[in-house]
């Protein structure tokens, strides 16, 4: 493979310390480094990343789930976490409605101490790989194959979290304009 193809390396979608399903088409070390950061991930982070010997660790937290992928350091950061947004919303759009039911779900359930529930994690974990572990060959070679594609999405969404702070910034300002002309009166707008 060229260096190119070597942008994403290798990736994953774990709940807890359990990885669900993974996928990568090369050898090394990465899943053993990966499943060392995820350990380290902040508690109340959505997004991190990790580098260590020319690869970044990128990781998106999503209600529990946390999706990861290895890339080139070269890449940057915006190609993986565009990656990693479309396998998120894939895998919620397959797995989503599982998750959201009130009854118990053993992924959704953090108590270890339950052999059997430890079990049917695993179970389940096997099944998802075999399942969902193409779905991320799939998605990884998407991205690899359609750069441009890629980094103009990436570019888009770079654009739009721009333009979100800016109008937030706006509406503080809005809200504080507002307060301070009327301090005795109750505003319109909810800041």
């Amino acid at each position: 493979m060229n260096a190119n193809k070597q942008s994403l390396i290798y990736s994953f979608v774990a709940k807890g310390s359990v990885v669900l399903a993974e996928h990568t088409a090369f050898s090394g070390n990465f899943s053993t480094i990966a499943v060392q950061c995820l350990q380290k991930l902040p508690p109340n982070s959505t997004k991190s990343t990790y580098s260590c010997d020319g690869h970044t660790f990128n990781f998106l937290v999503d209600r529990g789930f946390v999706f990861l992928v290895v890339a080139d350091e070269a890449v940057g950061r915006s190609v993986p976490f565009v990656f990693l947004e479309r396998v998120r919303e894939d895998f919620m759009q397959r797995y989503g409605s599982s998750i959201d039911e009130e009854g118990q779900h053993p992924l959704a359930d953090d108590a270890d101490d339950d052999d059997f529930l430890l079990e049917d994690r695993f179970s389940i974990a096997y099944n998802l790989d075999r399942e969902f572990g193409p779905r991320l060959k799939d998605h990884m070679l998407y991205c690899i194959n359609h750069p441009e594609e890629i980094s103009k999405l990436s570019k888009v969404k770079a654009h739009l979290t721009e333009v979100k702070g800016i109008m937030m910034d706006n509406i503080e300002k809005v809200c504080v304009q507002t307060n301070t002309l009327f301090p005795d009166r109750t505003s319109y707008i909810v800041c």
